[in-house]
């Protein structure tokens, strides 16, 4: 399986920390080395680095954890390949446009059978499960609204359907953006820790890394950070449940199933 790591702020954040964490996984403390890809966004675009090697060897990945990219929304994947060769087509996340914004989508978990999906305006560029999930559930999501919706919460619910189908036929813990919002469906492991003041101390679970957040922030920054596993030892994690769709925007969940913000 591979790992997923997603962050929503109310302010441009770097990610190097949790970044940092997660490369470690893609081939040094765990098996995901098959890959890994990650998404910045800058308001309707967003900056897409991908690279088929293993990120805890990868430059291109020393080359982001140096640099230190700024974004309110990112989308991070580190792959172990269970369906398609490793090449760059086939890492995470993938990118499609729809309204004049990036959309991008990372998944974990396997999809037998999604092939038979009909898919409409959009189509694989590689030959995994997850890249073809997307494209068929972008194309439901451009049917039912050729415009953008005025509200998120009618949007959420068509992305809940969509993925409970998908998750019928396998494994789909999934991370999606459409430039305004997190989207986070949770079949096995998906968990999310929101940073706020009063800031502390994190203490990294792959690498010796530990820092205090309360220097480098304001008393006003708000930061969730979704990840497959827990990436610090010292702080409290909240996993999801079987079928959970949260919604986060600005670092702060504004809909989740039986529970809509008015937004």
């Amino acid at each position: 399986m591979c790992e997923l790591l997603g962050m929503s702020a109310n302010v441009p954040t770097d990610i190097c920390f949790s970044f940092t964490g997660l490369m470690q996984r893609g081939g040094r403390t765990g098996p995901h080395r098959d890959g890994w890809g990650i998404a910045f966004y800058d308001g309707n675009a967003c900056r897409v680095f991908h690279d088929p090697a293993a990120s805890a060897d990868s430059e291109l990945a020393r080359l982001v954890h140096r640099y230190p990219i700024k974004s309110k929304t990112v989308l991070s994947h580190i792959r172990r390949a269970t369906h398609g060769r490793v090449c760059l087509e086939n890492t995470h996340p993938f990118v499609r446009e729809l309204w004049g914004r990036m959309w991008s989508f990372a998944h974990n978990g396997k999809l037998p059978g999604v092939k038979r999906l009909p898919l409409g305006f959009y189509r694989p560029v590689g030959t995994t499960d997850s890249e073809h999930a997307f494209c068929w559930m972008l194309h439901q999501i451009r049917a039912a609204f050729p415009r953008p919706p005025a509200r998120v919460a009618p949007l959420a619910r068509l992305i809940a359907a969509l993925s409970d189908e998908l998750r019928a036929l396998g494994t789909f813990n999934l991370l999606l953006s459409d430039a305004r919002h997190l989207f986070v469906y949770c079949t096995t492991h998906l968990c999310h820790i929101t940073r706020r003041a009063p800031f502390g101390e994190a203490r990294l679970e792959d690498a010796e890394v530990v820092v205090d957040f309360a220097r480098e922030t304001t008393e006003d920054d708000v930061v969730t950070v979704v990840a497959t596993r827990p990436l610090t030892t010292n702080e409290a994690w909240t996993p999801l449940s079987t079928g959970a769709l949260e919604v986060f925007s600005n670092g702060l969940p504004v809909w989740r199933r039986g529970l809509e913000a008015n937004v």
